[in-house]
């Protein structure tokens, strides 16, 4: 990211008026590798594979804020494999972790890893420390501490309605289990920051946070989100496309200011129930209308989505969600023309 385009983030988060909106994707590996013209396992293992893929995309989109910038990440895997999580991996598949914990009881036995030394945590701070020159020259810099939230680890880490599950039927164990996800985060954001000064913003990734109820996101999202979230940084992004509307209402008491949602919610309904206290990155439908759909199609759903708000504060137009795999570079710029002719 630019100095420019962090300004620009920096100044939505504020609510500052900025003409036109800036638009914004989160990219990673479901979609950029292909896009670049790579395979997924190419892209994971070949630093020079990864480093021209997210050169690629900033020089075709240069009008676009990429989030975080050069993620070095290994998909779902990336935290998982710190707990001694098994990756599986294809040549053109989305890795995934395999469970570590196969009953709620082996809770006890689970040690906080040390994100300097375990799983493929290590790797992910070399990758980039090999290429900061190049990103440097670029223009860029490393402006983010990236982690999965720890609903989402957990979960990984269980198995999604196992986890889910135990919630209700091991309060205390799941309690321990997030304590412990919790205070690896903690210590994960605090090494990724301390490699790179240049870090101001905390990026976690979270979809669990959609299947619980406002009863259950209170004791068991809301408390472990808020010591993940607690350093001394000026952009806190969360990222959760899953439904948002039970825990909407107390996102704020979570610390962040910039929010990421899926396509179920409208804007206008999220900035009602965030009280417009926190800018909203979305929310075009990513799979229907960005990778399926006509650059027209694009179009028309932006201009829909803008029509509807009286405010256009604090706003990031994007899509609801990461960027889709196989969306094309036509209806990327139709969303991006768009949003300039209609808000500039």
């Amino acid at each position: 990211m630019t100095d420019q385009q962090w300004k620009t983030l920096v100044a939505v988060v504020h609510g500052e008026a900025i003409h036109p909106l800036p638009t914004a994707f989160i990219i990673d590996s479901p979609w950029l590798p292909n896009w670049a013209g790579h395979s997924i396992l190419d892209y994971f293992t070949s630093e020079s594979i990864f480093l021209k893929a997210n050169l690629q995309a900033i020089h075709t989109f240069p009008q676009v804020i990429f989030l975080p910038g050069f993620w070095s990440e290994y998909g779902m895997c990336t935290e998982p494999s710190a707990f001694g999580s098994v990756s599986v991996w294809g040549e053109n598949e989305f890795p995934f972790a395999k469970k570590v914990l196969h009953s709620p009881s082996e809770v006890e036995r689970l040690e906080r890893p040390d994100p300097r030394k375990h799983g493929l945590l290590p790797f992910m701070i070399k990758r980039l420390k090999h290429l900061q020159p190049e990103i440097d020259k670029a223009g860029h810099k490393i402006r983010f501490a990236v982690a999965r939230g720890p609903l989402n680890i957990a979960s990984f880490l269980m198995g999604t309605p196992e986890f889910l599950l135990a919630l209700k039927t091991d309060p205390e164990l799941m309690h321990r289990l997030l304590d412990i996800v919790t205070d690896f985060l903690v210590d994960w954001i605090a090494v990724q920051r301390q490699a790179f000064p240049s870090i101001d913003g905390i990026f976690l990734l979270d979809d669990i946070v959609g299947f619980m109820s406002r009863r259950d996101f209170e004791s068991f999202g809301l408390p472990y989100l808020q010591r993940a979230f607690n350093a001394d940084v000026s952009v806190k992004f969360f990222h959760n496309d899953a439904p948002s509307k039970a825990s909407a209402p107390l996102l704020g008491a979570t610390g962040i200011n910039l929010l990421n949602f899926g396509m179920q919610h409208k804007l206008a309904e999220m900035k009602a129930w965030t009280n417009g206290s926190i800018a909203l990155m979305g929310n075009i439908p990513p799979r229907d209308v960005l990778a399926d759909g006509t650059p027209a199609d694009v179009a028309r759903s932006v201009r829909e989505m803008l029509n509807t708000l009286d405010d256009r504060s604090r706003l990031i137009v994007s899509c609801g969600g990461g960027m889709p795999p196989n969306a094309p570079t036509e209806n990327i710029q139709a969303l991006i023309s768009t949003v300039a002719e209609e808000t500039g």
